[in-house]
């Protein structure tokens, strides 16, 4: 069969701001899965600035009989049309969607698009290799697990699918169906790669734990090289990011790896992600060593009420700590926070603020709490009657989603906009950026802040008065 995999054209805020967007990682995994007996081609609208018309006429000349999407909560509106798009060239094509989204909104998601036949919940792979295969096959699809089913005024939801134990056995992502040299920042060439799936913990924000399971599941020391050396080799990169929720869970294998980088001679700078209670002097050393350049950290909040509502089973201190052991080692850190939880007082959103000087990140990531679907956070909204809009389109984390106990919509955005000022304005950040990096944060920070500011205060009657 001929089979179409597209992440759809869409309105990026990253790609506003610095350029570029990631590779779609998770169509490349599934054309890896099933390229060896069908003609699989991807499509990834974003990185070549494709249209909706574009998008028509590559359906149109390639005449597929699979369309495969993938979306984000956010790009929601633009995957339903591209499966009407698909429909319409053919009404007998089979449109499939996954990713974190539909997992858990199944019967919504038909509700909303009814040009979608099949939905794939929870990890993919097996799942999207059963129904290609039952579908050239004429076979019934009605015991494949973790598929949920568009019979036209009901939903079938399958079992779920148990996790895949051994992920050495999914191939090496389809990096060659994906437009790689589109993949840059300030013209140096970027990869990415999942090293493990999974997450034992359960912070309130987060889907992950529940798309890829609460158990770890890490490939193997060789697998990763094997693709970190494709990456280098096949396609000249040299800066990677690694998109595991936390590459350090499995301290040893974090170790290893950042060893096996350096003794196989790999060119390599990257980043990785770390809880701040599972980062030690050993860990910063070899990924130091190894080739690492900065570590994220999920430091989420200044206030240890808030941090509990999260659920991050961390404190303030630590945090402090870990980014003391990155600069120890010569890494740089990069912090994430997020204000505007549903009880959250102004005195804690403050406090977050001036925390995230405090706590010695080199960069700073905000964003507003934002309820996506299958997360705790969203069942505690509906629960509690929270959700302002179903407009998928505003789930971004840059806009209010939620109803709060102590700030208006329009309060929580400015807000967000004095958390970016605090940090990237504040004069001793300002001058050593002007002397390590010749202004090079500083003018990122200024055009993310510019964008903020012009799409939502562009009124007079607004003002700054916020510092």
């Amino acid at each position: 069969m001929k089979i179409l995999l597209i992440s759809p054209p869409t309105i990026s805020a990253i790609k506003n701001i610095i350029g570029t967007t990631g590779p779609p990682l998770g169509l490349a995994y599934l054309a890896s899965m099933v390229r060896d007996e069908h003609d699989v081609k991807i499509v990834d609208s974003l990185a070549e600035d494709y249209t909706y018309s574009d998008v028509e006429r590559i359906i149109r000349e390639y005449d597929p009989d699979v369309v495969g999407i993938t979306s984000t909560t956010s790009m929601m509106p633009d995957a339903y049309e591209v499966a009407k798009i698909a429909k319409m060239h053919n009404e007998n094509v089979k449109v499939i969607m996954g990713g974190p989204h539909v997992t858990f909104v199944p019967k919504r998601t038909f509700e909303e698009c009814p040009y979608i036949d099949f939905i794939i919940r929870g990890e993919g792979e097996l799942t999207f290799k059963e129904l290609i295969d039952a579908l050239e096959k004429g076979k019934d699809t009605s015991k494949i697990l973790g598929l949920s089913i568009n019979l036209g005024g009901k939903v079938r939801d399958n079992p779920p699918r148990p996790l895949i134990k051994d992920i050495d056995t999914i191939p090496i992502p389809s990096y060659d169906l994906l437009p790689m040299e589109k993949y840059r920042v300030d013209g140096v060439r970027f990869g990415t790669i999942m090293t493990s799936r999974g997450c034992p913990f359960n912070c309130v924000f987060c889907s992950s734990s529940l798309q890829f399971g609460r158990r770890w599941r890490g490939h193997s020391d060789s697998r990763v090289i094997e693709e970190l050396r494709i990456l280098h080799d096949d396609y000249k990169i040299r800066e990677i990011e690694f998109l595991d929720d936390t590459f350090t869970l499995n301290r040893s294998r974090a170790i290893r790896i950042a060893e096996r980088i350096r003794e196989e001679g790999l060119d390599i700078s990257w980043s990785a992600s770390s809880r701040v209670d599972l980062f030690t002097d050993e860990v910063a050393q070899a990924m130091k060593s190894g080739g690492c350049h900065t570590v994220y950290f999920g430091i989420e909040s200044g206030s240890q009420r808030i941090l509990d509502f999260i659920g991050k089973r961390i404190t303030p201190e630590q945090s402090i700590a870990a980014v003391r052991k990155a600069k120890k080692h010569g890494l740089k850190a990069l912090g994430s926070f997020i204000i505007g939880f549903p009880d959250e007082t102004r005195e804690e959103v403050e406090k977050t603020i001036k925390f995230s000087r405090r706590v010695g990140v080199e960069y700073a990531q905000f964003t507003i709490a934002t309820p996506y679907p299958g997360t705790r956070l969203w069942y505690y909204a509906l629960s509690k009657n929270l959700i302002l809009t179903f407009n998928w389109r505003k789930y971004t984390t840059l806009d209010p989603v939620m109803k709060l106990k102590n700030f208006s919509s329009r309060e929580i955005k400015k807000m967000l906009l004095k958390a970016y000022i605090c940090f990237y304005l504040n004069p001793s950040y300002l001058i050593k950026d002007i002397i390590s990096r010749k202004g090079f944060i500083f003018k990122k920070a200024i055009s993310r802040i510019v964008k903020i500011i012009k799409e939502n205060f562009q009124s007079p009657s607004h003002g700054l008065s916020i510092l």
